[in-house]
């Protein structure tokens, strides 16, 4: 709470991904897809397209309704990135759909010395009296999405908003986590205790870790497939409009 998934796609075989994610609906909740390395085109209901190329990122609110594919443009080499599910407040879930295009150009890194650096998609980072802010703010969650890259043997030391319930994932490389130094192994999720700072020192090959915290939203959730509600009634409320068109004609 407030995430509800976090997908890794990664295959260098086109027979993976060549088949993409053609058109389907989303209702109730935010998807962000971060590319590392690849090709895929968006399209929605709403009128957008995007090209997302290494290092972009696209920010879709879904809210209210949206029908949406996501494509490949290429026929050979590696696609990999993030797909995140972030829920959405009650308040917020049956407002208008939103879309935002992120180059890569736009999104800060901040080189902290020693072997570290951070890339600021969401939320701000604060590296001693500086603060970086992401081109993501204003979401009612308050997320941070930070990708940080260590050297072998670095250290990331970094604050998290005290209440915000917070995970990091080693997307490659492996790490050791807090004082303790709790392991942290390749391709492993860990969730972060309550606090309001984080320490993440890389292993001996280094690391690249997914640092993600939001403010919990703390209301029920119902989920059927594409559709993230409060409510078993909201659910069958949402099929029943995609059914009948109505997702469309909202944007």
């Amino acid at each position: 709470d407030p995430f509800l998934m976090l997908d890794e796609f990664y295959s260098d075989d086109p027979d993976d991904y060549l088949a993409g994610f053609p058109s389907h609906p989303h209702r109730g909740f935010e998807t962000v897809t971060y590319m590392l390395d690849g090709h895929m085109q968006h399209q929605d209901s709403g009128g957008n397209t995007g090209d997302l190329g290494p290092g972009d990122v696209q920010w879709m609110t879904a809210a209210r309704g949206i029908i949406h594919s996501e494509m490949p443009q290429q026929s050979e080499g590696r696609m990999r990135g993030f797909q995140l599910w972030l829920n959405l407040p009650a308040k917020e879930k049956m407002k208008p759909a939103a879309y935002s295009d992120v180059p890569s150009a736009a999104i800060p890194v901040v080189h902290l010395g020693q072997g570290v650096s951070v890339k600021v998609i969401a939320g701000t980072l604060e590296h001693g009296e500086k603060k970086t802010a992401g081109p993501i703010q204003g979401i009612g969650t308050d997320p941070r999405y930070f990708d940080v890259h260590l050297d072998a043997r670095a250290v990331f030391e970094g604050t998290v908003p005290a209440g915000h319930n917070a995970f990091l994932y080693a997307y490659e490389g492996e790490a050791a986590i807090g004082d303790d130094r709790k392991a942290l192994a390749h391709r492993a999720a860990g969730l972060l205790s309550d606090g309001d700072t984080v320490r993440i020192e890389a292993g001996e090959k280094g690391a690249r870790v997914l640092l993600l915290s939001g403010k919990p939203i703390r209301e029920p959730i119902v989920q059927y497939g594409p559709f993230v509600m409060n409510t078993r009634e909201e659910i069958e409320r949402a099929v029943n409009d995609y059914q009948s068109g109505a997702f469309a004609k909202e944007q």
